[in-house]
């Protein structure tokens, strides 16, 4: 990097004097950094994974004759049971089978290419010398990439719901453990649902958007936030950890399934959402500050 490049990064300010109108706030706009994003082929490819689900999982239920038409399985009792119930159901369902993992995906995705995909293209110190502040591009960046992640999020259980009507109706929100959520509820608990997954989603968006400040490939951003979520699952499963259990964010992960109950419990969601966003903040204030300090040479 050259010594102008360098001294114009570093004093904002003397650029501020050099350049009449100036104003680091202006820079990189949220609007012009959502559309970069929004035509990557790779978000039109997630949207379309997506999307495509609930339509899968139709097929896969008329193929089988429903879900509880092969007997019980492992005699466990899920939401899995009552898919077919109502269009409710399978928008429930469907968060439950992609909750712990298939949404993993595009929060990686979107948060560990962020950063790193323009150090991969040899772009990133030519956007500092523009000069857009490192806070401030960091800052855009994350707010879209959040932006997106919970578009991915909210994508999936709506086009789950439409789908859903149409292949079974509409009607109240039949549990598997017996009794059913009024259809009049049904709407704001499976908003407050999707809520609480993202939510539990930041501590794979703070890994990938840490990693992706730290590493110049993006696919090492991808997978190592994803590798790590991976990891917290398997780690929650060692039942042994006892309550140590608790301070993992995947133990949490399906806590949101007390909002489809018929009495609202806030215990897990609380604490889940704490522990969730504890990790984020540490995660978010090490990318900003480590790629305060970092010699940008791509």
């Amino acid at each position: 990097m050259s010594t102008a490049t360098t001294a114009r990064e570093a004093a904002p300010g003397a650029a501020a004097e050099t350049a009449p109108g100036y104003r680091a706030s202006r820079t990189l706009p949220l609007r012009v950094e959502a559309l970069r994003q929004w035509r990557r082929r790779r978000t039109l490819v997630m949207g379309g994974v997506l999307a495509a689900l609930p339509f899968i999982l139709i097929f896969a239920f008329a193929v089988g004759g429903g879900p509880g038409s092969r007997g019980g399985g492992n005699g466990r009792i899920t939401l899995i049971d009552t898919a077919t119930a109502s269009g409710a159901n399978f928008a429930a369902t469907c968060l439950f089978v992609s909750a712990g993992f298939l949404l993993v995906v595009p929060v990686a995705l979107f948060c560990g290419d962020t950063v790193a995909s323009e150090a991969s293209w040899s772009s990133l110190r030519y956007l500092l010398a523009s000069p857009v502040p490192r806070a401030r591009l960091l800052w855009s960046k994350l707010v879209v990439a959040l932006g997106f992640s919970l578009a991915a999020i909210v994508l999936l259980p709506v086009v789950a719901l439409a789908a859903g009507t149409v292949a079974y109706g509409w009607g109240p929100l039949k549990l598997p453990t017996g009794g059913a959520l009024a259809a009049g509820d049904t709407m704001p608990r499976l908003a407050l649902a999707v809520a609480f997954v993202f939510v539990s989603q930041l501590v794979t968006a703070g890994l990938a958007f840490w990693l992706s400040t730290r590493t110049d490939a993006p696919l090492g951003a991808v997978g190592g936030a994803v590798g790590l979520t991976i990891v917290g699952n398997v780690l929650d499963a060692v039942t042994a950890l006892g309550s140590w259990r608790d301070l993992l964010p995947a133990h949490w992960q399906f806590a949101w399934a007390d909002a489809l109950q018929p009495q609202l419990e806030w215990g897990g969601m609380v604490k889940g959402a704490a522990v969730s966003v504890s990790y984020a903040l540490v995660l978010f204030a090490l990318a900003f500050r480590g790629f305060a300090r970092k010699d940008i040479v791509s």
